[in-house]
C-alpha cells in the first residue's frame, strides 16, 4: 500500500491536539487536503476552525498553539504556516518529497494502492441495458463510468465485483420476440406489420435473416407458445451476443452476468414479497399488494402484486437487491441512466422496508449525452432505430478517446460529446495532451540507448531540486494515492481524469524547459530521467484506472 502524506500530517495533528484539548478532540472531523493555490502550502488543515467552537478560542490563536508543537514534531517534513484566520498549511521539504518518490520505484504497478477500503465486499451494477437492442452512446457513458469506478475502488482497497442485470422477463422481451417473429415472417413474403411498441431498427431485420439462414421455414408451422419461445430466447441472446462484444471491445468486462429470469425460476421474488411481509409494511388494497413506500419519502406506495396475481418489476428488482444482499455484500452501487431518476425513493424505500441497513445501497444517476457533428446534435432512439450505436463511435473516434471524453466530467451532468475535437491528434484533444505525455518519455528513453547512456545508475538518491519544474511534477507524482483515496470515497472517476491532465501539463512545462539528456552533466540526467521514470509509471497507472492505453509513441 502507498503511503499517504495526510495520514503523516493527519496522525501528528491529532497527536497534538489529543494532548492539548483532551476530550474535546472526540469526534473532531476536521480535514487534511491539497491546496488549490500552492502559494498557500502543498496541504491545508481547517482543524483550529472546528476546534474553536469547543475550545472557546479564536482560530488563530489555536493555530498557533498547534503550529509551534507540531514544528518540533514534523518540523522535519514541512515548513508549517498559519494562513487568514486559522488555516495551518503546510509546505513540503525537497527531501521528503523525494522520500515519497521511492514509492513509485518500489510499488511499480501497485502505486497508488491505498487501504480506505478495508477489503469491503462491494458490487458495482452498471449498464443493464434491456437485450432489446445495440448499445447507444449514452449506454457508453454508464459503462465508462461503472467500469472506471470499479478499477479505482479496488485500487482503493475494496473487494470489488462487476456485475450486469439481464432484463430477461417481462412484456418488453414479448415485444421484442413478437418483432423478430414478423420479421422472420416478412422474408417469406407474408405481409405483416410490426407489433405497436415493437422494435423497429434494422438490427431486427439482421436477426432474422440469422435466424432463417440456421432455421429455414420450419419455424411457421410452429403453435404460439412455441414461436414465443423461440423468437424470444433467439432474438435476446443475439442481442446480448452483440451487447457483450461491444462492451468487451470497449474495455468493459464484468464479472457476474445475472439473468432476471432466474429470480423468477429460484422463488426469489417469492421469498422477497415474503420478507416485506414478515417485515409489516405492505397491505392489500383493491386486489394488490402494496408496499409502504411513503413511509420512507416516496410521493405514493407502490404495488407490487397486481390484482391478476402477477409480480410488478418493482417487485423482482426488490427481489434482485435481496438476492445482492444473501450473496454478501456488505455495500452495492446501481450506475442508472437519466430516466430512472425518479425510482430512487422506491428503491432506498424497499431497502429499508427489507431490513437493510440505509448505507447497503448506493444510486449514481448518469445524465445524457449529445453528439455533435459539425455543432449539430445527433437524434438517439432505440425503438424507432434512430439511435447512434455505441459501436459506431467508437470505431470513429477509437476506445480510448470515447472512454476518456466520457469521464472526464461528473456523470450527474449532461455531456455533450464533439467529435470533431476528439477526433484531433494535437494538444487541443485532452487524450492526446496525456497520453503524448507518455509517448513523451517512451521517446526520452530511447533516445538515451541512442546516446549509449543507459548505463547510467538513475536510482541514485537526491536531496533537493534544481528548480520548480522539477519539485511541482515530483509533488504531482506524489499526490497520486491522495487522488486515488478521495476519488474512491467521492465515487469520482473524473478526479482521475483531472489529476492526469495536471500531471500530463506539469511534464509538458518541465520537458520543454530542461534538457533531460545532458552527457556533459551525467548526474543532472540521472536525476531528470529518474523523474521522468517515475512519471511514466504514474501516468501508466493513472490510465490503467481509467481503462485507457499508455502508448508508447505517437
Amino acid at each position: 500500500m502507498s503511503r499517504l502524506i495526510t495520514d503523516v500530517i493527519k496522525e501528528s495533528l491529532q497527536k497534538v491536539v489529543k494532548e492539548q484539548y483532551g476530550n474535546l478532540f472526540e469526534e473532531l472531523l476536521f480535514t487534511v487536503e491539497p491546496t488549490r493555490d500552492k502559494a498557500h502550502g502543498d496541504f491545508a488543515s481547517n482543524i483550529a476552525f472546528l476546534l474553536s467552537k469547543k475550545a472557546r478560542k479564536s482560530p488563530r490563536e489555536i493555530a498557533n498553539q498547534i503550529v509551534s508543537i507540531l514544528n518540533q514534531s514534523i518540523g522535519h517534513i514541512a515548513t508549517i504556516e498559519i494562513a487568514g484566520g486559522g488555516f495551518i498549511n503546510f509546505f513540503l521539504k525537497d527531501h521528503i518529497i523525494y522520500s515519497f518518490m521511492q514509492d513509485i520505484y518500489q510499488e511499480k504497478d501497485e502505486y497508488g494502492s491505498v487501504h480506505v477500503g478495508n477489503n469491503e465486499k462491494m458490487q458495482v451494477e452498471f449498464v443493464s441495458v434491456n437485450p432489446t437492442g445495440p448499445l447507444h452512446v449514452g449506454h457508453g457513458k454508464c459503462a465508462a463510468f461503472g467500469d472506471a469506478l470499479a478499477r479505482v475502488l479496488k485500487k482503493a482497497g475494496f473487494i470489488v465485483e462487476k456485475e450486469y442485470y439481464i432484463n430477461d422477463a417481462g412484456r418488453q422481451i414479448d415485444l421484442l420476440g413478437l418483432t423478430l417473429e414478423c420479421r422472420y415472417k416478412q422474408l417469406f413474403g407474408e405481409e405483416i406489420e410490426i407489433p405497436e411498441g415493437g422494435y423497429k431498427g434494422d438490427y431486427m431485420i439482421d436477426i432474422a435473416q440469422d435466424l432463417k439462414k440456421e432455421k429455414g421455414d420450419t419455424l411457421l408451422s410452429l403453435t404460439k407458445d412455441e414461436k414465443n419461445e423461440i423468437f424470444n430466447s433467439y432474438a435476446v441472446s443475439k442481442i446480448l451476443q452483440s451487447i457483450q462484444k461491444d462492451l468487451s471491445d470497449f474495455q468493459v468486462n464484468f464479472d457476474v452476468w445475472f439473468s432476471e429470469k432466474t429470480l423468477y425460476q429460484n422463488h426469489e421474488v417469492e421469498k422477497a414479497l415474503n420478507q416485506l411481509v414478515k417485515q409489516g409494511f405492505t397491505y392489500e388494497k383493491d386486489g394488490a399488494l402494496w408496499l409502504r413506500t411513503q413511509q420512507w419519502g416516496d410521493d405514493k406506495d407502490r404495488v407490487l402484486v397486481r390484482e391478476n396475481g402477477s409480480p410488478t418489476y418493482f417487485a423482482s428488482d426488490i427481489a434482485y437487491h435481496f438476492n445482492k444482499w444473501q450473496r454478501g455484500f456488505e455495500r452495492v452501487i446501481d450506475i442508472w441512466g437519466a430516466d430512472h431518476h425518479g425510482y430512487i425513493p422506491r428503491m432506498k424505500a424497499a431497502v429499508n422496508a427489507l431490513g437493510l441497513k440505509k448505507e447497503f445501497l448506493e444510486i449514481f444517476i448518469v445524465q445524457f449525452v449529445t453528439l455533435l457533428r459539425n455543432g449539430q446534435p445527433e437524434r438517439m432512439s432505440t425503438r424507432q432505430g434512430e439511435f447512434i450505436p455505441l459501436r459506431n463511435l467508437i470505431n470513429e473516434v477509437g476506445v480510448d478517446v470515447a472512454r476518456y471524453y466520457f469521464l472526464m466530467r461528473d456523470p450527474a451532468t449532461h455531456l455533450e460529446f464533439d467529435i470533431e475535437q476528439a477526433k484531433k491528434t494535437s494538444m487541443d484533444n485532452p487524450v492526446y495532451y496525456v497520453q503524448y505525455a507518455y509517448a513523451r518519455i517512451s521517446s526520452v528513453f530511447r533516445e538515451m540507448e541512442k546516446k549509449d547512456l543507459s548505463n547510467i545508475k538513475i536510482d541514485q538518491k537526491h536531496e533537493s531540486f534544481h528548480n520548480e519544474q522539477e519539485k511541482l511534477l515530483a509533488k504531482n507524482l506524489i499526490y497520486f494515492p491522495e487522488v486515488v483515496k478521495r476519488s474512491a470515497l467521492a465515487r469520482q472517476p473524473y478526479m482521475i481524469c483531472n489529476y492526469v491532465t495536471d500531471l500530463a501539463g506539469s511534464f509538458h512545462t518541465f520537458y520543454n524547459n530542461n534538457r533531460i539528456l545532458d552527457e556533459e552533466n551525467l548526474e543532472l540526467t540521472a536525476f531528470r530521467l529518474n523523474l521522468c521514470r517515475a512519471t511514466r509509471q504514474v501516468l501508466k497507472n493513472a490510465l490503467d484506472l481509467l481503462g485507457i492505453s499508455a502508448p508508447e509513441t505517437m
